[in-house]
């Protein structure tokens, strides 16, 4: 059995892979999103990542399709004690920005989607800067308070934001981040090194990072002269023309080989190693796709497997 890891100051002991939510109900159907959480679940796996905005960028879509997937499989398996659910506010069409009032509607929102009466990990999805600090920490507290929302968390914010927010809980006892959601991943370290990394690192906070195979690039799937059918091909596709990019892959292609591992497992490991990094949050389409994923729990790299890639994403 995995052994869980603690989400920084917090009590919530979650997997060290967070399952991302955003295909549900975008590129995987119910059936198919029952499946991937029916796997994910079996293999120990007891985080899940979502937010109310996904998927509202497709058309016919209007938001919070994947909590409604999520919420329906916690409803049948019974298990909702079991499932760190995690999702986040700020970026559905219907409730946008951090307003005091947003976040109430919007939570009651996410807690009706996901049928459940509390949401283990509560995220500013994207950071509003128009709204003071206080003014969100209140809101999010209050919903502590309440026994709607048990842990919260930032992502996509500044490290000055992220400072005043936890300074600002401090000082007057309420709520405060136990975790931060930044993009990064071999392909992408000054979204997250540096300052943010080190604002996060003395405050005890967990990083959950997203994108942490870049879009698909990190699973290896994109060579010089192949093409993938995949909705995020483009992106992926951009970082095979960079230096790094190359350099990274052929780094990922001799540890994995060593290891006799998969390309996206040792991507994971890499990131899971960091400093402050609890859990990288990767999404699976397919029930195929997940075992590379969960496999970053048991895969121990050795310090030169790491300081190579290191060295090759630098």
């Amino acid at each position: 059995m995995t052994s869980l890891r603690k989400l920084g100051p917090s009590d919530l002991q979650v997997f060290p892979l967070a399952l991302g939510g955003n295909v549900f109900g975008w590129t995987a159907d119910e059936a198919q999103s029952f499946a991937v959480l029916d796997a994910y679940a079996a293999a120990g796996g007891n985080f899940i990542d979502t937010a109310d905005a996904y998927s509202a960028w497709i058309p016919g879509n209007e938001g919070g399709e994947s909590e409604t997937v999520i919420g329906k499989w916690l409803a049948a398996r019974g298990n909702r004690s079991e499932i760190v659910v995690a999702t986040k506010v700020g970026a559905h069409p219907a409730y946008k920005g951090l307003t005091a009032t947003n976040i109430k509607a919007a939570a009651e929102e996410s807690l009706r989607r996901l049928g459940t009466d509390h949401i283990d990990l509560y995220y500013t999805h994207f950071d509003d800067e128009t709204v003071p600090v206080e003014e969100i920490i209140t809101a999010l507290d209050q919903l502590v308070k309440q026994g709607k929302v048990r842990e919260i968390a930032a992502s996509n914010i500044s490290p000055e934001r992220l400072r005043a927010s936890l300074d600002f809980s401090e000082r007057e006892g309420l709520a405060r981040y136990v975790a931060l959601q930044p993009h990064y991943n071999l392909v992408s370290r000054d979204t997250y090194e540096g300052e943010l990394q080190e604002t996060a690192a003395r405050a005890g906070l967990a990083a959950v990072p997203y994108f942490a195979l870049a879009s698909g690039f990190l699973t290896g799937k994109y060579r010089p002269g192949a093409s993938v059918e995949s909705a995020r091909a483009e992106k992926a596709g951009q970082y095979l023309e960079s230096e790094r990019g190359q350099k990274v892959l052929s780094a990922l292609d001799k540890v994995a080989q060593e290891h006799d591992a998969e390309i996206a497992t040792v991507a994971l490991a890499w990131l899971a190693s960091r400093p402050t990094v609890v859990a990288p949050i990767a999404s699976a389409r397919t029930v195929e796709q997940l075992p590379a994923l969960v496999a970053v729990a048991d895969l121990r790299l050795t310090e030169q497997d790491l300081a190579e890639l290191t060295e090759a994403s630098a």
